[in-house]
């Protein structure tokens, strides 16, 4: 095997093995997913990493491994295994950083997924080399690579603004739009010999982005999948560091009225884990 797609090999056998962990057991699923409020207040930073490892069915897994498969080995080739890391590390953080930023007043809003550094990896080979064709299964004819970057970025902004289905739409915009730009610097050449379709995927997101930062009413809406609250960080903290305080005085009456013998081991670790705390 060319040694130039082991590096690919390697992350598809991390997802599997991290993955399967998680699948099998669920306490090492939230331990490690992408959550809110666990980034923010809990200052859980492993998260905006680990969570891209994980994945909520192995149709997810084998989905999000297949794209990184068929679309790493020329990437590989042209920009080498270091830089390739680089594109999939900054693409996978940047995606998460980007669901975080739209998300950050939604404390229980969770993720998983290789699916930001996935579209990282695509949308840097479409930076690179726009003009490559892509297959589906089932259609006889392909498209070129970067009018797929653009349908994907129309509706990757569609499903943040309508939130009509569960998907992080925001991961995968963010990873992608990071996954281009590292490509970018990487490989300034590719601004003057692709700069058309680099534009028709760049000035969308960036508008979109504007309107999130300036307008986020008119692009974030209720429905059964995304509820809006007026509770801030601020107000999430105190509730947190309430709730935190008032099990652990339950604890500490528990000790008061039958002994430290009588807690158990949980009671205990969370004990423990609030006096290092302090």
């Amino acid at each position: 095997m060319d040694t130039s797609g082991l590096t690919s090999v390697i992350l598809i056998i991390a997802n599997v093995i991290f993955s399967y962990k998680g699948l099998s057991d669920s306490r090492f699923f939230n331990r490690y997913s992408f959550v809110v409020d666990k980034v923010l207040i809990n200052k859980d930073y492993k998260r905006l990493v680990t969570s891209g490892f994980l994945h909520v069915s192995w149709m997810h897994l084998i989905f999000n491994m297949f794209s990184l498969y068929i679309f790493s080995d020329n990437l590989q080739n042209y920009v080498g295994n270091f830089n390739y890391v680089i594109i999939y590390a900054a693409s996978l953080i940047g995606g998460n950083l980007f669901a975080l930023f739209i998300h950050k007043d939604h404390g229980n809003y969770s993720a998983v997924g290789a699916s930001g550094a996935v579209c990282g990896i695509i949308y840097s080979s479409i930076a690179l080399f726009p003009g490559f064709k892509i297959g589906f299964f089932g259609i006889p004819f392909s498209i070129p690579g970067w009018l797929y970057g653009v349908g994907f970025v129309l509706y990757s902004i569609y499903g943040i603004r309508s939130k009509k289905d569960n998907i992080g739409h925001e991961a995968h915009l963010g990873g992608s739009i990071v996954g281009l730009l590292v490509a970018i610097m990487m490989q300034p050449s590719a601004l003057k010999y692709n700069y058309l379709p680099i534009l028709l995927i760049i000035v969308p997101s960036l508008v979109f982005i504007y309107f999130i930062i300036k307008r986020p009413g008119f692009l974030l809406i209720d429905n059964q999948y995304f509820k809006k609250h007026n509770y801030t960080l601020e107000d999430r903290y105190n509730a947190s560091k309430l709730s935190v305080q008032e099990e652990i005085d339950m604890i500490l009456e528990k000790i008061h009225k039958k002994g430290v013998n009588s807690l158990t081991q949980k009671e205990k670790e969370k004990l423990r884990s609030f006096s290092k705390s302090k």
